[in-house]
């Protein structure tokens, strides 16, 4: 169980690196406390909290995008954050936020700049934007037979236009749909597997949302650093530009709008290079917080590496898209958050066929000791090892923290 106290609001123009890592986590939702069995409104506080949750394929333990949840509200139905994105009402769409992401569906008005500028060559992919521009008829083609035959995967494409070589096929089609989908022409139905299925937005976005005028480039931008801001309580101006991905001069220019309108106040943090900025909402720093979480890779408190070393004191990249022989914790490496700070590496493989958590390495940071983290991490690996369906906690590998969870 997880708990918060909050000290007085942090009055002061500096903040020392503990005050800014406690601000970080309470703005991501950890030490809130966890519910008996979050709901639909619980799920949808948190992503709304965070902004957004990042898409990706890699499913060595499971969906990416499922386990922020987990990590801060613990054990929920997995179907229930389904339903949010592909049932009506949708309470979510899919679109590139910081990258492939589910967003809140009420902040699609948000993202229309983005896909204006796609849709002017401004943005997008390289390869897709230029099929538009070579081949527009084979475009129209792809969004006229997905109107006709509604949701479709890349690969289901039957016709709709003539190609320049065989028949015009899954490379040819997905890099059309990516067109469109990049544009706001085309949107995520639901996903099968990790297939994307494309269709027409109204048929998807609640008309309330589609048909809300859109804000100006500028007015968006704001909103969307100041959803970032809140999410990140105290942050630098590259961490607030990175979360949504905006462009470095428009990211100046909105700081300082929000800056000046009294929603971000400039900090200095202990040890930090950059200024930062701190959400007026993140004012009240907590005084302590009580958490245990195995985060995500994909977790939005983990995205700006360079932020994660500020904040932790914590070296962290993506181990399976590193060279197998500059490993140095495993494959899945999924940080163990305890209390305010991230204690362990923990390489974990979900073995569906035998029903087992696979704990293919555990390493404690330098100058935490194994002993005191393992009953901590033995109850989060069980808990996790019931949300997946699994019956048992197979530590097996190589680590310090390996031998600790077997010894208990």
């Amino acid at each position: 169980m997880a708990r918060i106290n909050r000290t007085a609001p942090a009055g002061s123009d500096a903040l020392s690196q503990g005050e800014a890592r406690r601000i970080a986590l309470a703005a991501q939702g950890f030490g809130a406390g966890q519910e008996r069995a979050p709901d639909r409104a619980a799920m949808l506080r948190t992503i709304r909290r965070i902004g957004l949750l990042q898409l990706d394929s890699v499913n060595v333990l499971v969906r990416s995008h499922y386990l922020p949840l987990f990590s801060r509200l613990g054990v929920y139905d997995v179907a229930a954050l389904d339903a949010l994105s592909q049932r009506k009402p949708r309470a979510l769409f899919e679109y590139w936020g910081h990258e492939a992401s589910l967003i809140p569906v009420e902040h699609h008005p948000l993202f229309r700049w983005r896909m204006a500028e796609a849709r002017a060559g401004k943005g997008g992919w390289a390869g897709p934007s230029r099929l538009a521009r070579e081949r527009p008829d084979f475009i129209a083609a792809v969004l006229g037979e997905i109107e006709a035959r509604g949701p479709l995967g890349a690969g289901e494409l039957t016709g709709g236009g003539k190609s320049t070589g065989n028949w015009w096929g899954w490379s040819d089609g997905k890099r059309a749909v990516e067109y469109l989908f990049w544009t706001g022409q085309l949107t995520a139905a639901g996903r099968r597997g990790f297939e994307r299925l494309y269709d027409l937005p109204e048929r998807v976005i609640p008309a309330r949302i589609l048909n809300a005028p859109a804000p100006s480039r500028e007015d968006a931008q704001r909103q969307l650093i100041e959803i970032a801001a809140h999410a990140h309580g105290v942050a630098t101006e590259i961490d607030l530009r990175d979360y949504f991905r905006l462009p470095v001069a428009d990211t100046k220019a909105r700081i300082h709008d929000l800056v000046e309108a009294g929603t971000l106040r400039r900090v200095s943090v202990e040890g930090w290079k950059q200024p930062a900025f701190l959400h007026r909402r993140a004012a009240a720093a907590p005084a302590i917080i009580e958490s245990a979480a195995l985060i995500s890779p994909f977790d939005s408190l983990i995205w700006m590496r360079a932020r994660t070393e500020r904040l932790f004191d914590f070296h962290y990249r993506l181990a399976f898209y590193t060279p197998k022989h500059k490993r140095t914790a495993g494959y899945y490496v999924t940080p163990f958050l305890l209390g305010d700070r991230l204690v362990a590496r923990v390489d974990l493989k979900s073995d569906r066929k035998k029903g087992r958590l696979l704990v293919l390495g555990g390493h404690a940071e330098p100058h935490v000791a194994p002993s005191s983290i393992a009953p901590a991490l033995k109850a989060e690996l069980a808990k996790l090892a019931a949300w997946l369906g699994l019956s048992q906690v197979a530590p097996r590998g190589r680590g310090e923290l390996v031998r600790e969870l077997r010894k208990s």
